[in-house]
């Protein structure tokens, strides 16, 4: 049964604020009220159905957040369109078979990200320039003409095309109806009110911008407030500015911010909380107090099929206690529910390979509005009426969750299995280490080497022998965890949405200019040229140079 809510869909959430005055949009120095908005809105939708042709009425929006990326999504709420959100990070042949994959007929380009369309093979899509001649003769037909919609459409309405972050596989194109996000609004789970000024820094062809602040604002009537694209610089002057009572963030985004210089005018700011997803506990911790803002963290994913937020409870690293009414399981290998861990008293994981798996949401699959043109995607995550997150997590007594990676993010060293977040998690313990990155690469023999790229506090060192000390003396440090390889950086390969890209990390390895340790019988010692050639001879010797990076 559908649950009973005041709206249907963002169409109709629109509608109900079209006579508000109250301040709907912040961007620069510009106000837009949410009269003006969905007067706004009404013009693109008769700019959208002047470009409809047959087929699926697709729109690609290809550009920073910017008033027209978002009056976009809100007309083609109120006309029928799909908004497929185009990543702006993806190049060549990639941005190609996104824009293709997703039957975009219109595709909108802002002008700082023209130069990427240029030359693809984009035969068929209508290519329009944001400040083009004819986009905005268009602009100015619809501001005499506007659609005003007297039936908006329903339910089952496909608004948006979302893509994941592709920090495990291929982006795919994520369904989200404008029923879904009409009740992610309505559900406004963070209690944000009409005072309230979100701020989003977050780009907008991501989930997190419109789920986690637009839909709640726009059901409250609230303030929306909106930057061309995330600045760690700008963070403070920006909510200072805006007054923003509310932030939020994915990645990152926390520890970029908090690398500025500490200034006693970051108290001097209007926020109740900020909420993300992905910022280490320490991130967490020191954010609150430089800002004095709470921050709520959750686990999630662009599919909107299950959500975990962290409470006063939830022990530190921990994800936190999944509402028993999600359906959220840990299905070990045997296809079972795993059993909980068993954790010593001096932290160690004693039933890693049973307590470990990954999480399924029981009756999922009628929740997951699936992807779009992808069957094999699809059959991947949806099995039996359930639904496979590909996350790896186990769960202590409590019933707290622990996230232990993707379930890419196995390694096999001698034929034992094990997952790398817990690895992280000791890793970032030690005092000069700000975000640390585990990962598999080839073994030249057999298997895998565990490897761990280490970005560091600022102004810290990494000294290699008291390294390998605190290794040592972690008393949760599995066996077969400690890292072959250390490499240090000074800053993390990211996806479009500000998410860790271990891809590029596994490919990379340890042919990088970076300094690299490697760990051998008398500790870590510097990687030289000479490790680099006998280890590359080694894989040939063992017949594995196919797996060279």
């Amino acid at each position: 049964m559908t649950p009973a809510f005041a709206h249907s869909s963002v169409a109709e959430l629109l509608l109900a604020r079209a006579e508000d005055d109250h301040p709907a949009l912040l961007f620069g120095d510009e106000t837009l009220s949410w009269r003006e908005f969905v007067a706004g809105a009404h013009e693109r939708a008769a700019v959208l159905t002047a470009l409809r042709r047959p087929g699926p009425w697709h729109v690609g929006v290809l550009m920073d957040n910017d008033p027209e990326y978002l009056l976009l999504i809100a007309a083609a709420a109120l006309s029928g369109a799909t908004i497929v959100g185009v990543n702006p990070t993806r190049r060549g042949a990639e941005l190609t078979a996104d824009i293709r994959g997703t039957d975009i007929q219109t595709l909108i380009v802002g002008t700082t990200h023209r130069a990427l369309v240029d030359g693809l093979d984009l035969a068929g899509v209508d290519v329009l320039d944001q400040d083009g001649d004819r986009y905005r003769e268009l602009l100015a037909d619809a501001a005499v003409n506007p659609v005003r919609t007297t039936a908006p459409p329903g339910m089952a309405h496909t608004l948006l095309l979302l893509f994941t972050s592709g920090s495990t596989g291929a982006p795919k194109a994520v369904v989200c109806s404008s029923f879904r996000l009409a009740v992610i609004g309505q559900l406004n789970v963070h209690g944000l009110t009409r005072d309230d000024v979100a701020y989003n820094a977050m780009p907008l062809f991501h989930g997190n911008a419109l789920m986690a602040a637009w839909a709640p604002i726009l059901v409250v009537g609230g303030t929306y407030a909106l930057r061309e694209r995330f600045s760690a610089s700008g963070f403070l002057p920006d909510v200072q500015r805006f007054g923003a009572t509310f932030f939020n963030y994915v990645g990152r985004a926390l520890s970029y911010v908090l690398a500025q210089p500490e200034s006693p005018s970051e108290r001097d700011n209007r926020l109740r909380f900020g909420f993300g997803t992905e910022a280490s506990t320490r991130d967490r911790e020191e954010f609150q107090r430089r800002f004095g803002c709470r921050i709520v963290e959750s686990y999630g994913s662009s599919e909107g099929v299950c959500t975990i937020l962290r409470d006063e409870s939830t022990p530190p690293g921990a994800l936190g206690r999944p509402d028993p009414a999600m359906g959220l399981v840990i299905v070990g290998a045997d296809g079972e529910e795993a059993p909980p861990a068993s954790i010593a008293d001096d932290g160690r994981l004693l039933n890693a390979a049973e307590a470990i798996g990954e999480i399924v949401v029981r009756g999922g699959a009628a929740r997951f509005e699936g992807y779009y043109n992808n069957p094999g995607a699809m059959a991947a995550k949806v099995r039996d009426g359930d639904y496979w997150t590909g996350d790896l997590a186990y769960a202590d007594a409590d019933g707290n969750f622990w996230f232990a990676g993707r379930n890419s993010d196995w390694i096999r060293v001698d034929s034992e299995n094990f997952a790398t977040a817990p690895i992280e998690r000791i890793l970032a313990r030690h005092p000069a280490v700000a975000t640390a990155v585990v990962y598999g690469v080839p073994d030249p023999r057999t298997g895998d080497e565990v490897m761990a790229s280490l970005l560091l506090l600022p102004d810290a060192r990494l000294d290699p022998d008291d390294l390998d000390r605190f290794l040592e003396d972690q008393p949760d440090l599995g066996t077969k965890w400690r890292p072959r390889l250390v490499r240090v950086v000074e800053d993390l390969p990211l996806t479009g949405t500000g998410k860790l890209d271990k891809r590029a990390l596994r490919g990379q390895a340890w042919l990088v200019d970076d300094p690299v340790y490697v760990h051998t019988e008398r500790g870590y010692r510097p990687f030289t040229a000479q490790d680099r050639s006998e280890r590359e001879a080694a894989f040939t010797a063992h017949g594995r140079q196919s797996l060279l990076p």
